[in-house]
């Protein structure tokens, strides 16, 4: 077993005992949001990797930040509100988080219901009137373009546009379906009137959702929880506060194992539906609830219920989980009708579809084996619970048994997770050696090594990324590409996240705990971390060996683009041998390269992305005719995209002997590993990586027979 050196536990343990210390010798508040605030400041101040001063500069950031988020697109808020909260609140944030009475979430809390009930009226009565789509004007959604209205005449005006803009959306929408079903018997042709109505009625369903979400969702307690993650996020965007059974559904996440009825769920005109049940779960075991049903209320135990109206999925599931063996009641509207009552015990749920799992892809003459990898998954409460890097181990053996001549490894949409089990699997992969350099805010390096100098898989590897591979999936592709031991394959670089975190709970007596807290639990950024050439992969990135165009790279949506994110620097290189590699990385990327330039596919995906990126943002036509001609643009870019991105002569790709039925006791689950199956055998991407690996094994065999030749024969 290859373990990780016990030094980040040390600085964790450290933190943890100063954490104790501040905790006991300072007086807790009286009020819950005041206590969280302040445990809160004091771990960003004592602990952040590198705090920003609180102080009114802090302050201000804070205020903006908060603001924004209850009204990202300048709907709600006057300016004068605005102005008003500012001279209250503007700089007394920093003395919030030091321990003065919290006030300025509620009193901007209390502004933004008015303003949304105000909102909600304008709605109502602008969705009761026909727009008319001949009035040539236009509309910006964009709230950063946007300044604050001055008037409550011009918020109706700017909600007019929005509203006038979704039912142009739809009626549109509407006007193409009926011209390409006329003449059909069963089709029921309506009038432009008509239509129109149809359209405003949609979205007034959208709209009423969205203030009932308001009004039952977004409490105080919700919007304390936004104000909190606005301070934490003003220190760097990966240091959250989560209240705790958003803290619970997180290591769920992390874990792949939970604790629930086994029934998945989906939104459903403003509804909460029942879209499957897992085979073998509690819901599966009593008989309900069954598909199709909706939720209505959810209750623990014998507690009063909770009435789901204005909640999203995620916000339903995670009152449905909670710990094993509990009894959670749902009442439920059947699909005849009748509302029941049911009650049922909670059990463990394993979510297995979300762990590493292969596949072979058959290129010419060679065969490939293909690990996909959607996040480096850790059951950290479990000592046999799921592990990413243990469960792609056992991928690489699987394939070694079907003798494969290389593995592709995809990390694409990997945003990351467990640093251990990312330095154990790059170890899996290379002799011994660094995989990784540590640094603290005393600026303290450590280097975190993988130490066993076996090898479980020495052929070719090549590494799919793209830009929402981040952290640990940027880890491994580092240590890839510094030890020459494979080739990156992707984007023009990842996500850019060099920072490591850690969970401190706030507890209620002492003030801090390694577990999780009745108060909520911080995910604090502690340490950045560093590759073992020196640079840090923070905001850069790493860059692929091999880059193919793709329709994400124009988005700003990396961590450079966020204007809260920690600097890129250096430090010193860590001593490290390279992979005595059998292939030329120029004379692959050449073949890649014009392989890709040759594509009409690649083409069209870099010159219709280019495009769509300066579309994105804009001021759009409330006219119809103009609007009609501007999405049909847009809508022919993206098709033209959709329909190249997908092979017209597929892979051949395949599950591995063992697997071809792996869910066979559940036809909901392989239903989906075929359609993952399918969804391969079309993915020009991985069409280019197996073709990759082809060329390094192509390159491994010339050079195997150059030294054949070249070894003096014997004499008889």
């Amino acid at each position: 077993m290859k373990r990780l050196p016990i030094v980040i536990l040390m600085v964790v343990a450290g933190l943890f005992l100063a954490f104790q210390t501040l905790g006991t010798n300072t007086k807790n508040p009286p009020d819950k949001y005041e206590k969280i605030l302040k445990l809160v400041g004091q771990m960003l101040t004592e602990a952040h990797y590198s705090p920003q001063q609180v102080n009114d500069d802090f302050s201000k950031k804070v205020f903006k930040k908060y603001v924004n988020d209850l009204d990202p697109e300048k709907n709600m808020f006057l300016a004068s509100d605005i102005a008003s909260l500012k001279s209250k609140y503007e700089t007394k944030i920093d003395d919030e988080i030091k321990g003065a009475p919290v006030t300025f979430f509620k009193g901007a809390g209390d502004v933004f219901n008015t303003r949304m009930e105000e909102a909600a009226a304008y709605c109502t009565e602008l969705l009761a009137k026909p727009f008319d789509f001949k009035v040539d004007e236009k509309v910006v959604l964009d709230g950063e373009k946007l300044d604050y209205v001055n008037t409550k005449e011009e918020a109706k005006e700017r909600w007019r546009k929005k509203l006038k803009y979704l039912t142009l959306e739809r009626y549109a929408d509407l006007v193409d379906t009926r011209e390409k079903n006329k003449g059909r018997d069963s089709f029921v042709v309506k009038s432009d009137v008509e239509l129109e109505k149809e359209a405003r009625e949609k979205v007034k369903k959208v709209i009423d959702r969205m203030f009932e979400r308001f009004r039952f969702k977004f409490n105080d307690d919700d919007k304390f929880n936004v104000y909190v993650n606005a301070i934490t996020t003003t220190m760097d965007p990966h240091t959250e506060f989560f209240p705790p059974v958003d803290k619970r559904y997180f290591d769920e996440e992390m874990s792949g194992r939970f604790f629930g009825i086994g029934a998945s769920l989906q939104y459903d005109e403003g509804n909460i539906k029942v879209a499957s049940i897992v085979t073998g779960g509690p819901a599966y075991k009593a008989g309900e609830p069954q598909v199709g049903d909706l939720i209505q209320k959810v209750a623990q135990g014998n507690e009063e219920p909770t009435d789901l109206t204005g909640f999203s999925v995620t916000d339903a599931v995670k009152l449905i989980r909670g710990k094993k063996g509990t009894e959670v009641k749902l009442t439920l509207k059947k699909t005849d009708g009748t509302i029941k009552v049911i009650s049922l015990i909670r059990d463990q749920i394993v979510q297995d579809e979300t762990f590493a799992r292969s596949a072979v892809v058959n290129e010419g003459n060679s065969k490939i084996g293909y690990i996909f990898l959607p996040e480096f998954y850790a059951d950290f409460e479990n000592p046999n619970g799921a592990r990413s890097y243990i469960d792609v181990a056992k991928e690489v053996i699987k394939l070694k048994e079907q003798n494969v001549d290389g593995i592709v490894i995809d990390l694409r949409n990997n945003g990351g997770g467990s640093l251990y089990d990312v330095v154990q699997m790059a170890g899996l992969f290379i002799e011994d050696g660094p995989i990784v350099q540590v640094k603290d805010k005393d600026n303290r390096p450590s280097v975190l090594k993988d130490k066993d100098k076996s090898v479980l898989y020495s052929g070719p590897l090549a590494v799919m990324v793209n830009e929402f591979s981040a952290s640990a999936s940027e880890i491994f592709a580092a240590a890839i590409q510094d030890y020459g031991r494979g080739i990156i394959i992707g984007s023009t670089s990842t996500y850019g996240k060099g920072t490591v975190q850690r969970n401190i709970g706030l507890d209620p007596e002492n003030g801090f705990s390694m577990s999780n807290s009745d108060l909520g639990t911080v995910k604090l950024t502690l340490q950045k971390f560093y590759r073992i050439n020196g640079g840090s992969t923070q905001l850069k990135g790493v860059s692929s060996d091999i880059i193919l165009p793709d329709q994400l790279e124009y988005l700003k949506l990396r961590e450079k683009d966020d204007p809260d994110a920690l600097p890129w620097d250096e430090i010193t290189k860590s001593p490290y041998t390279g992979w005595n590699a059998g292939y030329d990385l120029k004379t692959i990327r050449q073949l890649s390269n014009q392989r890709v330039q040759s594509s009409p596919a690649f083409q069209t995906i870099k010159k219709n992305t280019e495009w769509l990126s300066k579309e994105n943002n804009k001021e759009y036509s409330l006219q119809l005719e103009k609007y009609r001609k501007e999405q049909k643009a847009i809508r022919d870019a993206y098709a033209q995209i959709d329909s190249v991105r997908k092979m017209k002569t597929e892979i051949n790709v395949a599950a591995l002997p063992s697997e071809v039925n792996r869910w066979a006791d559940d036809k909901s689950k392989q239903d989906r590993f075929n359609q993952w199956l399918k969804l391969l055998r079309q993915d020009i991407y991985l069409d280019q990586a197996v073709k990759v690996v082809g060329d390094m094994i192509n390159q491994e065999n010339l050079a195997k027979g150059k030294q054949a030749e070249e070894k003096p024969k014997k004499a008889f």
